[in-house]
């Protein structure tokens, strides 16, 4: 599902700098790398999608943070992401405990699962934009000894679904099927295609 709003008062110059309502370093570090300007505004609302869809929370999420954000950010394109992994249709947070990482990347190991990325743009507390990325994402068949490797290096403790495929985590995956970027956080081409449509219906 998408949202794009048809919008009459937005500038050419409004899309020189935005606002990344996250507080993510990798989503910071992907916009440089595109050479987009920007500047943090992390959302501290808390995550309560109404969906009865999973599938859905990652859109809803995003759109809350860049609602939260874009309300007390006047006449600023505020960008909200949220990401999250899904394995036979559930929703894989952050685990919060070593032990949960390890059970989540046991349950992921050998098999394929989803990575979904919510991307929400708003500005003066209204909603512009809402849609979402997905990409497959394939797990080697890694040993125990591999996983509890993993866990013990800490890496996966701050992201969705236990693990990071740009950091560490890239030695447990054998492929993926769509945007490496959409993994990591923030999906590019998604980005860059919701804000060129944004500008034409301007």
């Amino acid at each position: 599902m998408e949202i794009l709003n048809k919008v009459t008062n937005l500038k050419p110059s409004d899309f020189d700098e935005v606002v990344l309502a996250s507080g993510s370093p990798r989503r910071r570090e992907i916009l440089t790398q595109i050479g987009m300007k920007f500047r943090v505004v992390v959302s501290n609302d808390e995550e309560a999608p109404k969906s009865k869809n999973p599938l859905d929370f990652p859109r809803e999420n995003a759109s809350a943070k860049a609602l939260s954000v874009s309300a007390n950010e006047r006449d600023a394109l505020v960008l909200g992401f949220d990401t999250l992994v899904f394995l036979d249709g559930e929703p894989l947070g952050k685990p919060g405990t070593p032990e949960k990482a390890l059970e989540m990347l046991k349950r992921l190991n050998g098999r394929a699962h989803k990575v979904v990325t919510g991307v929400a743009v708003a500005r003066n507390g209204v909603l512009l934009c809402a849609t979402e990325e997905e990409t497959e994402v394939f797990f080697r068949n890694n040993t125990l000894q591999e996983l509890e490797d993993y866990v013990n290096s800490k890496d996966p403790m701050d992201k969705a679904g236990a693990y990071g495929i740009q950091t560490q985590g890239a030695r447990l995956i054998s492929g993926i099927r769509g945007c490496y970027y959409n993994v990591v956080g923030l999906p590019v081409a998604r980005l860059l295609d919701v804000l060129g449509r944004l500008k034409e219906t301007t």
